[in-house]
């Protein structure tokens, strides 16, 4: 079996939706300059009353005997590094053979261990084990040596919920109903915001606690945005809430600070989402920079480069519970991992539903957990009926 073909499929269609669908955004570390800071949370593009236009790209890598293996959703920019620098080199070599093209990618990509390119490296290698799953006629779970458990645990991520308390209340309520024991909620005030700020995140952190209730966990997001004096300010404001973990802090490349502010804190620290490969998951791990790491499978190098991470992980104890970008990705790899070091699954409940958008089978929750996928490979296809336009790169 060898690699025939290689393109990028750039889909549009339109969701349909009442109302405002993003209604607020986190708070980021570019808000430190007014200009940013003010800007709204408008981020998809409106196509109509109640409807959004919809734009996602996908890879296909495609066999000399007809296999396919998809991957994505990822952005034209993602799908242009993939043409233009790997293609060449996936073209007539075996797909099955995961570690040597990774090794080979990484290799050729001296300026590109993180970032862009890592996260085309990640995409390609996701395809890549998709086509082995369809190759074995087993889905990808079983290929890691899952599963693990029969469905995964999943906490509900809030990103693009409004942080007005009245309104986390009621969705933490909601949420809590449908069964998920975990969310997280993200902050939007940052340290620009000054104190009425800290005080705002109070209260999103009192209202979602209210509305999940004592037994359930509350994981709250920073994105990046706090800096060691600000995080020293808002930890006895938190506390009483009992935060699972409070998340990236600060920006991803500030480890030392990230590691004295797990040490202040009463509470756990996660960090991660914004690191690349097992190089870079080492140093957070030597210097203690968190609790829980958090690798996208999409980002930090796949599903072949995630199990490094999580080797590497478990020899220190520290849970890994990855960033959710790919829920099917996810699933898989959870599903191979053992549940004391891979707890939960992430489900970006807005995030995750655009991004399966032009799915078939989606990944969702049902009662609060995951079923991973049984179709042979990842279990992803696109519904072509959702394909109103589209853009086809070689």
């Amino acid at each position: 079996m060898r690699i025939a073909a290689v393109r990028c499929r750039h889909l549009v269609g339109t969701m349909e939706f009442p109302g405002v669908f993003w209604e607020e955004r986190l708070g980021r570390p570019v808000d430190i300059y007014p200009e940013h800071r003010e800007a709204g949370a408008g981020w998809l593009e409106p196509a109509g009353e109640g409807k959004y236009r919809m734009q996602s790209g996908f890879l296909e890598i495609e066999t000399d005997d007809g296999l396919v293996g998809l991957g994505g959703p990822i952005t034209m920019s993602i799908s242009r590094i993939v043409l233009e620098e790997f293609k060449g080199l996936l073209m007539g070599q075996d797909p099955r053979a995961v570690e040597r093209i990774w090794d080979t990618m990484y290799r050729m990509s001296v300026h590109g261990r993180k970032g862009p390119t890592m996260m085309a490296i990640s995409a390609i290698d996701c395809a890549l084990w998709d086509i082995r799953g369809k190759w074995a006629n087993a889905p990808v779970y079983r290929l890691l040596g899952g599963p693990t458990r029969d469905k995964i645990p999943a906490y509900a991520s809030m990103l693009g919920f409004s942080v007005e308390p009245q309104k986390v209340l009621e969705r933490a309520r909601e949420y809590r109903r449908k069964g998920y024991m975990a969310q997280k909620w993200f902050f939007r005030a940052t340290p620009a915001h000054g104190r009425e700020g800290m005080e705002r995140n109070e209260a999103l952190a009192r209202a979602a606690r209210e509305g999940m209730g004592p037994d359930s966990e509350l994981m709250l997001d920073c994105w990046q945005s706090w800096d060691l004096h600000y995080a020293q300010l808002m930890a006895p404001r938190l506390a009483p809430y009992e935060p699972r973990w409070i998340e990236e802090p600060v920006m991803a490349d500030q480890y030392d600070v990230c590691a004295q502010i797990r040490r202040a804190m009463p509470f756990p620290v996660s960090n991660g989402e914004h690191e690349y490969t097992r190089w870079g998951f080492r140093r957070l791990l030597e210097i203690g920079a968190q609790d829980v790491l958090q690798p996208d499978i999409y980002w930090a190098g796949g599903i072949t480069e995630t199990q490094k991470i999580a080797a590497l992980a478990s020899a220190y104890d520290i849970a890994v519970i990855p960033h959710g970008h790919s829920s099917h990705a996810t699933a898989h790899f959870l599903a191979s991992q053992s549940p004391h070091l891979c707890p939960w699954q992430e489900y970006l409940v807005k995030w995750n539903s655009i991004h399966q958008f032009f799915l078939k089978d989606k990944v969702e929750p049902v009662d609060g957990y995951i079923i991973p996928p049984e179709a042979p490979g990842m279990g992803m296809a696109i519904d072509e009926g959702l394909v109103e336009q589209e853009t086809v790169l070689e």
